[in-house]
């Protein structure tokens, strides 16, 4: 199947039609339909296809505010969404890295020197966007770790730490009214049904890269749900 970048590569179109076919020792000539196709060849690849798949597309309602105070708050939320998402997915990224070089690597003395070097990598790549950020854009991205890796924060930094020190992360966070504890849940919270449509909004519009959610939800479902946009 076609990703989104592909779709947007120069298709070269090659029309062949068919005609009609003689056959041996007759002088009338029988018409096969479903030889008269149309083909086409895609730039970059060497085989002619009838037909081209394309990904699913998610049909987005227009937006309507109830008043120009819901308006505003949307659009500060997603600001600050689309500003935290990047860090969000590099997370699950390095995550699933982690996982699949840990399976490869038979020692334990190996194992436990990559994972130092990954741990190294998100926290100081994490410590220092958490200083530029506001409350809210820390307790966003908190729920968008969840949304993208399956686990909160607090799980993420116990699985790679201690859980002392996770347990010091949460608390350290707190004082800032940020819970690493925090979970995504568009289907229950207001608030996150409307950063799961900022999301598949800027996906659309290719401001965000898209990355699969790691959370069981649809969101379809969710806009007949809450119908609050």
């Amino acid at each position: 199947m076609l990703n989104n970048n592909q779709l947007k590569t120069t298709l070269l179109l090659l029309v062949c039609f068919i005609s009609s076919i003689g056959v041996f020792g007759q002088s009338d000539t029988i018409s096969h339909p479903e030889e008269d196709k149309r083909y086409m060849i895609i730039a970059g690849d060497s085989i002619v296809r009838e037909s081209i798949d394309l990904d699913e597309v998610l049909i987005l309602k227009r937006l309507h505010f109830k008043n120009n105070t819901d308006r505003r708050r949307y659009l500060i939320l997603r600001r600050k969404t689309r500003k935290v998402y990047p860090y969000a997915k590099l997370a699950a990224e390095r995550l699933t890295s982690l996982n699949e070089r840990l399976g490869s690597i038979k020692s334990k003395r190996g194992r436990k020197k990559y994972t130092k070097i990954v741990q190294n990598y998100i926290e100081d790549q994490f410590a220092e966007e958490l200083k530029k950020m506001t409350h809210t854009e820390g307790q966003i991205l908190v729920k968008l770790i969840h949304r993208q890796t399956g686990i909160t924060a607090f799980e993420l930094i116990k699985e790679l730490r201690s859980g002392w020190r996770a347990f010091w992360y949460n608390t350290t966070a707190s004082l800032f009214e940020i819970s690493l504890k925090e979970e995504y849940d568009p289907i229950n919270n207001e608030e996150d049904y409307i950063i799961e449509d900022i999301l598949q909004r800027s996906f659309q519009n290719n401001v965000l890269e898209s990355q699969p959610s790691a959370l069981d939800f649809d969101f379809l479902e969710l806009t007949d749900k809450w119908d609050v946009l």
